[in-house]
């Protein structure tokens, strides 16, 4: 399992976050060392110095233990253990370094715990009470002022603030520096699918201003081969078409008893007509159809009841309800047509056409199969190569041009389709499109 993030986002956020921590850790413990732990120890040194008075003016061995001795100003209070539970003793704290640094001080083992006051002593927010293992009977009671029992320490609000302003800084620095490469990489996706977006605004660092500006240039470029493509495809099919009608009208003047010849010369041209046309569908793809909301099923019974006249060919519907989803229904229909076609062409008279809606990956599935003898695994992925034929594998022929345009008009869609072969018998074409 990987646990480290692959993402510059997530990789830069992380060595944020780890140097981050680290100098938290190294912050907290330096103020630990060099002003809490002193300071503790002041205090210490200072509750130590006045047990000690305590104990040399010989107030805590006289006065009855049930009694409370309360000394002048300093208002330190001597209370019997009854007394000192009322006031809050049993919701004290136990500190065992101060218990332990000033039963050293003193020379015999102190109890010191820590709480808010009740009662009485709740005019002070915290008391310090310390029991001594010389006088068990009587707990001293110690209050210390400047402090609110609601508020944070402040090395721990500092600490907090710190974090957070490292945090939120350093996710927008990396979102601000990672901006241009989202938009580079969602340019690239449609450049990819034969789309081609308006030039990328040149923003960010230098190196994304300069990567931003080479990838313009080249979506520019290729859009010109584009262009230059589709124009010298328009101009080779005007030119073989001329030929081709002279060559026609000529074969309408052979005798009727070399009527052969002229069905075959009219049937090769036919034959290069249409590939003529399917070379040009490819470079074109419906570039300006408009997307539309529709029913995949309409376009699928659209299809199936223009071929219920075709003699020996059968059809068997198993479709699933699909919500409504953008599409270009022309495209679509082409795509549908082709593969039906394709699997009475080359698999079985009898094919069948499935559709459903994938609730998981919010998609629309359709899957047209037939059951014949299925492609070599190794040459699925090939056929929806520009001029790949599948007549090895399924002997027949064509131009190798209608898998590669159906694939493009599904990439167009955002969508994938796929070949496999059935587990039983025949091929599967599965055409995946997402709702949108």
């Amino acid at each position: 399992m990987r646990f480290l993030p692959r993402s510059a986002f997530g990789q830069t956020v992380l060595l944020i976050g780890v140097l981050l921590l680290i100098n938290q850790v190294v912050s907290y413990l330096s103020v630990t060392y060099y002003f809490i732990k002193p300071s503790y120890q002041q205090i210490n040194s200072l509750i130590a110095t006045h047990i000690s008075i305590l104990e040399d003016t010989g107030i805590l061995t006289r006065g009855d233990a049930e009694e409370e001795v309360f000394v002048g100003a300093s208002k330190i209070r001597i209370v019997s253990e009854s007394n000192a539970l009322e006031e809050g003793l049993g919701n004290a704290i136990n500190y065992e370094f101060m218990s332990a640094q000033i039963g050293n001080q003193l020379g015999y083992n102190a109890d010191v715990r820590i709480g808010s006051g009740i009662g009485e002593a709740q005019k002070s927010p915290f008391i310090v009470w310390i029991l001594l293992s010389e006088y068990p009977d009587k707990w001293i009671s110690i209050p210390i002022y400047g402090l609110d029992e609601t508020s944070l320490s402040p090395l721990t609000m500092y600490l907090m603030v710190i974090g957070f302003l490292s945090v939120v800084g350093g996710w927008a620095f990396v979102r601000h520096l990672n901006r241009p490469l989202q938009a580079l990489q969602k340019a690239a996706k449609e450049v990819g699918k034969g789309q081609f977006p308006p030039p990328l605004e040149e923003q960010g660092t230098t190196e994304s201003i300069l990567v931003t500006r080479a990838f313009n240039s080249m979506n520019k470029g290729i859009q010109q081969l584009e262009h230059d493509r589709t124009l010298m495809t328009a101009g080779i099919s005007h030119d073989l078409r001329t030929p081709l009608t002279r060559i026609r009208l000529a074969s309408e003047m052979l005798p009727d008893d070399q009527e052969w010849i002229r069905d075959g010369i009219i049937h090769d041209i036919e034959d290069m007509n249409a590939i003529i046309d399917q070379c040009i569908n490819y470079a074109r793809v419906d570039q300006h159809t408009e997307v539309e909301k529709a029913n995949l099923n309409s376009l699928i019974n659209d299809i199936v009841q223009a071929r219920k006249l075709e003699a020996n060919h059968e059809i068997e519907l198993d479709l699933k309800p699909l919500p409504l989803t953008l599409l270009r229904k022309v495209a679509i229909k082409r795509v549908l047509d082709n593969l039906v076609e394709n699997a009475f062409k080359y698999g079985s008279d009898k094919i069948t056409v499935r559709s459903y809606f994938d609730e998981t990956e919010s998609t629309l599935v359709c899957e047209v199969r037939d059951f014949g003898d299925g492609i070599k695994e190794e040459s699925l992925d090939a056929m929806f190569m520009p001029f790949a034929q599948g007549d090895a594998a399924r002997g027949g022929a064509g131009s190798g041009l209608g898998l590669a345009i159906t694939k493009r008009i599904i990439d167009k869609h955002n969508g994938k389709i796929k070949l496999l072969n059935h587990a039983e018998k025949g091929l599967v074409a599965r055409v995946t499109l997402p709702q949108r």
